[in-house]
């Protein structure tokens, strides 16, 4: 073998394991990078009111001859229209819903004692109000609906609705927020382990809930005109 040919196959076989000690290295050293973060969460929250209110009039007139019935459930729905008027409501703020007819005689499992009350009718009036002060001063109002004869179905549990529509508008604040008590969970961390907080490796914005502010045991959110907005973020950070 030639002077030439010898170098030639020393350069070749130390570039070889020049190479092959550098990519084991590198990749070692981005292994240790991606091991070396902290995971955090970060927790925002805000109080909200709602901004729209839907109530479910449903009402209930009974009677053995429909014609009547019929006739009692549009008088009552006049009553109903007529205190919502006088509550401040606008027209565009009403919607009469239509009539339910159950007729109990066409119910082959029906109790043989049906007597004058063969027929139910149901109906709604439901009111969407921006006005939610309003919407809840009329539903604390309807002992006067009461006592002018109107029946309510008690198959309604739920019938109004406190809704909070401006969830987007306060979005980019609260995850501002979130990640603020997350950069400021990290840090306490990378002080008791002796490390700093890099740059943010991953994160999460979390799921947006919407809660009654008052969390009691039996508090429902679409109850609850007052409202808390909560968000935790997680967020993971490299540690230098």
């Amino acid at each position: 073998m030639s002077d030439v040919v010898k170098l030639v196959s020393y350069v070749v076989l130390a570039l070889g394991i020049a190479v092959g000690g550098f990519f084991p290295g590198y990749y070692y050293y981005q292994s240790r990078m991606e091991s070396n973060f902290v995971t955090v969460k970060g927790l925002a929250e805000m109080d909200v009111r709602a901004d729209l209110g839907v109530w479910d009039i449903k009402y209930v007139v009974t009677g053995n001859d429909l014609a009547t019935a019929q006739a009692e459930m549009e008088a009552q729905q006049k009553i109903i229209l007529s205190f919502l008027k006088n509550l401040g409501f606008e027209d565009a703020e009403v919607a009469v819903k239509r009539t339910e007819t159950n007729d109990l005689m066409a119910n082959p499992y029906r109790n043989e004692s049906v007597g004058s009350a063969r027929y139910i009718l149901t109906q709604s009036v439901q009111v969407t109000s921006q006005n939610v002060d309003l919407v809840e001063k009329a539903i604390n109002s309807t002992g006067s609906l009461i006592s002018k004869g109107i029946v309510f179905d008690s198959n309604n549990y739920n019938p109004v609705s406190y809704i909070f529509t401006k969830i987007n508008d306060i979005k980019p604040q609260m995850l501002e927020e979130a990640t603020k008590n997350a950069e400021a969970a990290a840090n306490e961390f990378a002080k008791s382990s002796g490390t700093k907080v890099g740059k943010i490796r991953k994160a999460n914005q979390g799921v947006f809930s919407i809660l009654p502010r008052e969390q009691t045991a039996n508090a429902m959110e679409m109850n609850s005109i007052e409202k808390k907005v909560r968000v935790v973020s997680t967020v993971e950070y490299y540690l230098d």
